[in-house]
Order: C-alpha cells, then structure tokens, then sequence
C-alpha cells in the first residue's frame, strides 16, 4: 500500500503541471485502448486519434468502434477534470451515471446485444440496471429482481465506507470485483468497472490522468479473468470470510489488482522520467531533420516545452537562432506534424502526442500488434 502511494506521489511530481493535460490526453486514449481490447474489440490507436479528430471510417463496424473510443475517453475526461458527480464513486448512483455517459453516446447499433439461447435482440438502456436474468461465462450474477437490493447492499459496503485511506485504497479491488459479480447492467459492466476504479483511485488522491490500471490488466488479461473467476467462488469454509463468497479468492484478486496499478505507475514514471524523455525526443528529431522533415532547431522548442510545460512564441527565436521568419517556419512544421498544438495562432505552444510520435517518445505504450486481433 506505501507502494502505491510512493510511487503515485513520484510520478506526479515528475510533470510540469501544464504539460499535465496533453499527457492526460494521451493516457485516455491509451486506457481507451486497452479497456476495449479486454472487451475484445481491438481499435487501432490510430483509428482513435482520428476519431478524435473527427475522422471516421466508412466501413460501419470500424465506424462503430471509433464512437466506442470517444465515448470512453469523453467519460474519462469529465473524470479527469472533476466534472463527474459528487457522489462517491463505488456506489450504485456514480455506477448508474457511468453506464449512461458512456452508452447514451454509442452507436444505436452497439446498444443491442443477443441473447445467447434464444438470439434475439435485447436493447442496452443507458443507466439503468438489467431487467432480465444473464449468464456470464460460468457466472450467474444475481436475478434482476434482486439488483436493487444487491446495489443497496453494495452502497452499504462501498458507497461511503467509514475507513482509513489504506483500507479504502485495498478496497478498490473489492469494489471492481464485487460489481462485476453483480453485473448490474446488461452489458457495459467491464468498461463502468474500470472507469470507477480509476475514479476511485482520483477521489483517493493516488490516481491521476498520468497513469491507468487498465493497461496493467489488459497486459495480464488471462490472470486478470481467473483472479475474477476465483473470486466469484462460494465461501470455502468457517475460516473462508464471513459472506457467501470466498474472502481469500477476492483478497488475491485485490493484490492482483493493486500490484497491476503499482506496476503501470512505474512504467509511466519510466517513460515521463525528464532527462531519459528528453533523449527519445532528441533522436527522433535528429532523425526527422536529416530527412529534412522538421528545421534545424526543433528539437530546442520540443525541450523548451517540456521543461516548462509551455512555450511562448516570443521565445522561439532565441531558441532556434532563427530570425522571426526561420522561427516560424520550425513552428509551423512542429504544428504540422502535430508535436505542437495551441488555443489559439497567438496562444502558447504546448506539447501533442498523435500516435506515430507516442510511438517513438513513449516505447511500448502501445502493443506492437495493436489493432490487429479480430
């Protein structure tokens, strides 16, 4: 639990705050991605960079799956930026309000889902809980008719827990698990799981929009699945927890969970560590001004930006050596190739991260057979 909170407050520290939010954005697109990818639908990051740009596909399938990525990461950011409810969020309220933000902007397509025995269609209505039994797997959730009573209970356990921080924060893995096991909704329910661990982490003051734990699982999706599977079990015993389920199964799927988070933490303070960031930077510009791509003198501005999170256009003529017209010109190709990004043509200069330079500054963020599982 130290670990956690160490690691957390180390990474924090690591980022000019104004640089903050063009991490943040890539991150959501990054949790975007890998939350998706355990639900099996497998979006290229470069379909989601272009959906954020609004630029969909034509074929409808890979159309779907782009609105799917925006209406994650549109969640996400409320999240990020404090603009979700006030109530906390393991609870059937902030579940509901998920569910609803997210789904109320997919598709019409995408919210029907089959039924397994009989095939027929059965539409997903945004927030509200299920109102037919389900299977999951091997896993019967509770009857429908029960839910409001299991998400009672649920807000009982979770929802305003007089703990310490410590405790809250081993809860978080209760929480996922136990949500899931209710599977509250008729689908939708993996995707509002970890969309509230990573509010819940926010609430906690150890979770920012520098990191998420949905990498860590998706990385580690198989153990992921069976700690979840092992956690579902009927308590084993007298000595097994006081409820109907196991205790020990949920209290490995919580190590489970929190090791995953403490190990995304190290990777993004790895990758956002200034110097050795610095230096992929380097290369890659190097790279691109030999191919004569970028000007000469790029690389200075990109620094300028990440040391102090911003850079003045004023500025970029005593950075480069350039006069106003040579300074402009390394401007306009950092912009062009989406490196920098501003407000508006007189605003500050800031950092992007579309994906082939992510790819190059943040090394294995992404799988390198990302968007090829069908």
């Amino acid at each position: 639990m130290l670990a956690l909170v160490a690691e957390a407050n180390r990474l924090a520290g690591r980022i000019h705050p104004i640089l903050l939010d063009s991490i943040g954005d890539l991150v959501r697109s990054m949790n975007c991605y890998y939350s998706n990818l355990i639900e099996g639908h497998d979006t290229h990051p470069r379909d989601i960079d272009r959906a954020l740009a609004n630029d969909f596909s034509t074929e409808p399938k890979k159309r779907d799956l782009q609105k799917e990525a925006v209406a994650h990461i549109h969640v996400q950011r409320l999240i990020d930026t404090g603009r979700d409810p006030d109530a906390w969020p393991a609870s059937a309220a902030y579940a509901s309000w998920l569910h609803e933000e997210f789904c109320s902007r997919l598709p019409p397509e995408m919210l029907f889902v089959a039924d397994e025995k009989t095939g027929a269609r059965l539409e997903i209505v945004p927030g509200e809980w299920r109102k037919r039994d389900v299977q999951v797997g091997r896993h019967i959730p509770p009857p429908h008719e029960d839910l409001p009573q299991f998400m009672s209970r649920f807000d009982m356990a979770y929802g305003s827990p007089p703990l310490s921080k410590a405790r809250q924060l081993q809860a978080v893995g209760a929480v996922h698990h136990r949500l899931l096991w209710i599977h509250p909704f008729l689908d939708g329910n993996g995707r509002v799981a970890r969309l509230m661990s990573h509010a819940l982490f926010k609430r906690l003051e150890v979770g920012t929009s520098l990191w998420s734990v949905a990498r860590g699982l998706a990385r580690d999706e198989a153990r992921y699945k069976e700690l979840l599977a092992q956690a579902d079990r009927p308590r084993e015993g007298d000595l097994d927890g006081r409820g109907n389920l196991t205790q020990r199964g949920l209290l490995e799927f919580c190590k489970f969970f929190l090791d995953r988070s403490v190990d995304q933490i190290r990777f993004m303070s790895g990758l956002l560590d200034p110097a050795t960031l610095l230096t992929r930077i380097e290369i890659h510009i190097e790279e691109e001004v030999r191919a004569k791509r970028l000007h000469k003198g790029s690389f200075a501005v990109l620094r300028e930006a990440v040391m102090r999170g911003e850079v003045e256009r004023s500025q970029i003529p005593t950075l480069t050596g350039y006069e106003e017209r040579g300074a402009r010109n390394v401007t306009a190709g950092l912009v062009d190739r989406g490196m920098l990004t501003a407000a508006t043509h007189r605003a500050p200069l800031r950092l992007a991260f579309p994906v082939d330079v992510a790819e190059r500054w943040f090394p294995n963020l992404y799988p390198a057979n990302a968007g090829s599982r069908t």
